[in-house]
């Protein structure tokens, strides 16, 4: 019924597209699952994967080749509607604010939602220009085992509370109606991209990145260089 209501209210503009961003180091079957279970309760079209050039939180250290991240999450979307792309690297952009102001203007017949786990919600306060992003789309949380403690008692969340939308509310993706805060519960997920590193350590290394193209921008991907 939740799904319904909010896909009632797609005609009012555009596409709604979730924006779900990570390393994706490497992309695994948790990234997909939860996608999926995001584009049900949200009643999206799809979801872009935006593979980050780099973390500002998370060390360099580790951090396979963006090619090699880029080709597991393209692989790990196959036959799902669900767009891997490396469009913060095309747009130049750090900060998760600047990356979807930009990807606002560059979509202007899209409707966005932004797609974040708890964890991501618990330190939300340290990201450049928090407020703005929970102004310039609704924001989708989805809930991390061990996270959500710290996540419900976080100064973003106090700040956020005030927008919470009830189960089956409306969400337009439309800029007007953010900020809006949608909490989805989802049973956990014990698939991690640190877990597959420790046991595949040279996972990149075989990666296919020959003629890899970018799922949203269709740009072929070069390698970066080390």
């Amino acid at each position: 019924m939740a799904g319904a209501r909010i896909r009632a209210g797609k005609a009012l503009k555009g596409p709604l597209t979730g924006l779900f961003g990570g390393s994706f180091n490497p992309a695994h079957g948790g990234h997909r699952r939860v996608s999926l279970f995001a584009m049900d309760a949200l009643g999206l079209d799809e979801v872009w994967w935006l593979v980050s050039p780099g973390n500002v939180l998370k060390p360099v250290e580790g951090m396979a080749p963006l090619e090699a991240r880029l080709a597991s999450a393209q692989a790990m979307a196959r036959r799902a509607p669900i767009r891997a792309t490396a469009i913060e690297r095309t747009l130049g952009t750090r900060f998760t604010v600047d990356t979807l102001r930009a990807i606002q203007r560059r979509y202007p017949k899209r409707r966005f939602v932004w797609i974040m786990g708890a964890d991501n919600l618990a330190q939300f306060h340290r990201w450049k220009h928090w407020r703005q992003i929970a102004r310039q789309m609704p924001i989708a949380v989805i809930a991390r085992p061990g996270y959500d403690e710290r996540a419900m008692t976080s100064p973003a969340m106090a700040w956020l509370r005030r927008w919470r939308q009830r189960p089956g509310q409306h969400v337009s993706g439309a800029r007007r109606s953010a900020p809006a805060l949608t909490l989805l519960r989802f049973d956990p997920d014990a698939r991690s991209a640190s877990a597959i590193r420790a046991n595949d350590p040279d996972w990149a290394a075989r990666s296919q990145t020959a003629g890899l193209r970018d799922a949203v921008t269709h740009r072929p991907i070069s390698r970066e260089k080390r």
